[in-house]
């Protein structure tokens, strides 16, 4: 399941290549997308090998796994502006190709309700990106999520919002809450890689190592998918033991 490589441009050039392959193998395969400076390599990388090998994209769909709630696409901070930014507009795929959720939208329960369906109604997802936040969450469905959940509003932890502070100009500014895929939502994937890199997430991918299956650590659900694997740098799998890591 822990998949050790030597750095994030080597998880990186691997998993940009495993994009690459699931779209041209599947030309109307369904991607869940994650965002977060863990993802900023591997889109570089994607958009390279696209860029050389020229595959027809027309097909692909894409479903993101949340956004803040009060920040309107345009906003620098907003996920809609960063997918744009470094995967959607250097791809060239068009917006009917795109699903990510509205975080200025008025109703905001039918917002969700209407996201989980789209997914369902493209065929459900066949690969979903992931990274994960240092009290374990994914998407950001926080500690003590339900595992049955579909997309929903989640208040953001204190952890969560101290965690993504660094990307605003000051703590207050980082909104209280998202739009988020229910852990079912990405449990549905019928594949799942989960990325971690840096020192900062060693904790964490320990405790999700050492965890049971329990709703308090929110990755832990995945040990339960078919087809789960975690892709780590040196610095990330620092305290996992050595006999669990396969060196890529």
């Amino acid at each position: 399941m822990f998949y050790l490589f030597s750095s994030p441009e080597a998880i990186a050039n691997h998993l940009s290549q495993r994009l690459l392959q699931i779209m041209q193998e599947k030309p109307d395969a369904v991607l869940g997308l994650a965002t977060g400076s863990t993802m900023e390599p591997v889109y570089a990388h994607l958009v390279e090998l696209v860029r050389l090998q020229k595959p027809d994209l027309s097909g692909i769909t894409t479903f993101n796994l949340d956004e803040y709630i009060g920040l309107p696409p345009s906003h620098p901070q907003s996920y809609n502006y960063y997918m744009h930014q470094h995967l959607f507009n250097p791809l060239g795929l068009n917006e009917e190709q795109i699903n990510l959720p509205c975080g200025v939208c008025e109703n905001q329960e039918q917002e969700c309700q209407e996201y989980s369906e789209r997914i369902k109604a493209a065929g459900g997802l066949d690969f979903q990106l992931l990274g994960i936040g240092t009290n374990g969450h994914i998407g950001f469905n926080e500690p003590y999520t339900p595992f049955d959940s579909l997309t929903h509003v989640i208040e953001l932890s204190e952890n969560t919002r101290l965690d993504n502070g660094r990307f605003f100009d000051n703590q207050d500014e980082v909104p209280t809450h998202a739009i988020t895929m229910g852990i079912k939502d990405i449990m549905d994937a019928k594949e799942v890689v989960l990325v971690a890199t840096g020192e900062h997430k060693a904790q964490v991918m320990a405790d999700l190592f050492n965890s049971p299956v329990d709703e308090f650590m929110p990755a832990s659900a995945l040990k339960q998918h078919g087809n789960f694997c975690v892709y780590l740098d040196e610095a990330a799998a620092g305290l996992l033991p050595a006999n669990v890591l396969k060196r890529i």
